[in-house]
């Protein structure tokens, strides 16, 4: 019997659910390339998957939805909808998307794409809803939690130009030092640019029975593609090959009608699952989901799990300026917005000149950050698409260990390249509404995310020891800033 002194054990309770998002209306704005894309056909579904966490004091919200980018507003708006019907606070919920890049638009000035807006609607109802049922499924439970890793399925998209081979940006002048697939074996670079993160972090509960209620995963690739309407891309797959995986390794297959896998997206900004280093190959988003499914499985096998798990949740707003316009980009911008009118951009051109006249109308942005506790497991929410460099740094100095990062978590306020990535320009530094924050952004939020993690562990930061760039990278690197 505890003593009056003793604090009690926190009962942790988890509930999950999922909610078809697929659109039913059809034709539906597809975001995820250059300019605006229209699609009527649907490969597989949609689907969001919602986890619910309580201790007794602190819930928590975990969604994640197959959707490319799902703006601020459109998270604020199902965080309100969801506080309203099961009193959770919004500051504690995370919302996030998988970074599909065949799901309807919930975003204008996604480069060159709108919003769809009948989607934008029925989206933010069932994402509400599934959040509703999550909280309403919770029951006591137990977590446990164990990172493998997949070294061969995610690498280094964004490769450093050799000197010689500067390319030009969408604005007329010769500043691409790196770029995003190079091709395979291109004689024309000189190697990857940054460090890649390759591991899976795995967060599980289970009843006090035994049986499972939810699997979140995640992991740093940027999406396979290859299909030509709606599609989950790999992590419905990934979802659906788990929960048979699972429902394979216990006596009664008929407890997992609730089990809940979730794949969320990691540090994959400069990531993808491509070895520019080898020879071309291909893979279908289910091949490589299975693929991944299957080391999964070994490593949730050997899950333990814990009890005694309380929570704690924080989040916090910060401002950021945008890389303005200066005036010879802004007359430049204005000549071709002029002669494009109120049509959508079609060409790169015309899509970074309506970007210019944006970000000169909204010089800064609000973001959300948040971090979690889980027991002993970190986890850090960042609105925006982050390098795998950015990752490593975050889980080196967190004070808990494990810690995964989130990306495209609550808003989707764009690529914060390192500084020293700016330097080496390409795609990922161009201006735009996807890419527009201020150069030294990645420091600021990662300083404010390690405050985070202090603050929920109650522990100071751990040190960054090493340089997380190999020697050959920085090489590179300086060797094609030097011939600038």
């Amino acid at each position: 019997m505890l003593c009056s002194s003793t604090p009690a054990i926190a009962q942790l309770q988890a509930g999950a659910a999922v909610a078809d998002i697929t659109p039913k209306k059809l034709p539906v704005i597809i975001n995820g390339g250059f300019v605006e894309r229209y699609s009527d056909q649907i490969t597989d579904a949609l689907h969001v998957r919602c986890l619910v966490l309580s201790d007794g004091e602190t819930r928590i919200v975990i969604a994640i939805a197959d959707s490319c980018m799902i703006p601020r507003d459109v998270c604020d708006r199902v965080k309100k909808l969801a506080a309203n019907e099961t009193g959770i606070p919004a500051n504690q919920m995370l919302i996030a998307a998988t970074h599909t890049h065949s799901a309807p638009s919930l975003m204008d000035y996604c480069l060159g794409s709108r919003r769809d807006k009948t989607y934008t609607e029925f989206f933010v109802e069932n994402v509400a809803r599934c959040i509703v049922q999550a909280d309403a499924n919770r029951l006591p439970a137990e977590a446990g939690w164990i990172v493998t890793n997949a070294p061969e399925h995610t690498f280094c998209r964004r490769w450093i130009r050799r000197a010689d081979r500067v390319d030009t940006d969408p604005f007329g002048q010769q500043t691409v030092r790196a770029m995003m697939h190079p091709g395979y074996k291109n004689q024309d670079f000189l190697g990857p640019a940054g460090p890649v993160d390759t591991e899976i972090s795995l967060l599980s509960f289970r009843s006090l029975k035994g049986d499972p209620i939810c699997l979140l995963a995640n992991y740093s690739m940027h999406y396979v593609g290859g299909v030509k309407g709606i599609s989950s891309d790999y992590w419905g797959h990934f979802a659906k090959f788990m929960e048979e995986k699972v429902a394979t390794s216990v006596t009664d297959a008929g407890r997992l009608k609730d089990f809940v896998a979730m794949m969320s997206q990691g540090t994959s900004g400069d990531l993808h699952w491509m070895d520019y280093s080898q020879p071309r190959k291909t893979t279908s988003a289910n091949e490589y989901a299975e693929q991944i499914a299957e080391i999964v499985q070994v490593a949730y096998e050997k899950i333990d799990y814990h009890k005694d798990v309380d929570l704690a949740m924080v989040e916090t707003k910060m401002t950021l300026a945008r890389r303005l316009p200066d005036d010879t980009r802004k007359a430049w911008a204005e000549k071709l917005n002029l002669a494009r009118g109120d049509r959508p951009p079609r060409n790169r051109p015309e899509v970074y000149a309506q970007q210019a006249a944006w970000i000169d109308q909204n010089p800064t942005e609000e973001i959300v950050l948040q971090a979690i506790r889980v027991g002993e497991v970190g986890i850090t929410a960042i609105p925006n698409e982050v390098f795998g460099v950015t990752g490593l740094k975050i889980k080196a100095q967190s004070p808990l260990k494990p810690t995964f990062n989130m990306s495209l978590a609550n808003g989707a306020a764009g690529y914060i390249p390192p500084p020293e990535q700016h330097e080496l320009g390409g795609y990922t530094t161009w201006p735009a509404r996807t890419a527009g924050l201020e150069v030294d952004a990645e420091p600021k939020i990662v300083e404010r995310l390690l405050q985070l993690l202090e603050q929920v562990s109650g522990r100071a930061r751990r040190q960054l020891e090493t340089d997380l760039y190999p020697e050959s990278i920085r090489t590179n690197i300086r060797n094609v800033l030097r011939a600038k």
